[in-house]
């Protein structure tokens, strides 16, 4: 079975928005090391929100897109007697965030056509509206751990 780890990298909060969530935000977005590329993307995206849904503080609807986005329950496989279950498990809420940022921005990627901070905009304004790609992720993970309801037992 495997250990907890013991020293997680802590992300220290971005300047502009003095936010944690933000700056786990840039890091996901970021290819190749290239962080100040994801850190425009990110900013502009967080500008064409603030013009699109014209709101006064775009974080408001960033958070809002995670919440809406979190997924409660997975599916996990687990191997009993030769038999692989799905076994639905409790995400834990340091996961839980970690899942919505990688939803939206590969949501936000999957798209065509546009530049990124667009793409995420739209995505993340979509998510806050409980639309989007990334909502029906959540909604299809829900409904397979609903559906394997019956081998919760077999939780380890």
């Amino acid at each position: 079975m495997r250990r907890r780890v013991k020293n997680r990298n802590i992300v220290q909060a971005e300047m502009t928005f003095d936010s944690v969530k933000v700056a786990k935000f840039i890091n996901y977005v970021m290819e190749s090391g290239k962080k100040n590329a994801a850190r425009n993307a990110v900013y502009g995206c967080l500008e064409a929100i603030k013009e699109k849904a014209k709101v006064a503080d775009p974080l408001e609807v960033f958070e809002a897109a995670l919440k809406n986005t979190a997924p409660q329950m997975e599916v996990r496989s687990r191997r009993v007697g030769g038999a692989n279950y799905q076994v639905p498990r409790e995400v834990r809420p340091e996961r839980r965030q970690a899942l919505s940022m990688k939803w939206i921005i590969d949501a936000a990627r999957s798209k065509k056509g546009l530049p990124i901070h667009l793409k995420l905009a739209d995505e993340i304004i979509a998510a806050s509206k409980n639309e989007g790609e990334a909502v029906k992720k959540r909604e299809n993970t829900h409904k397979m751990a609903e559906a394997n309801k019956a081998f919760a037992h077999f939780a380890w």
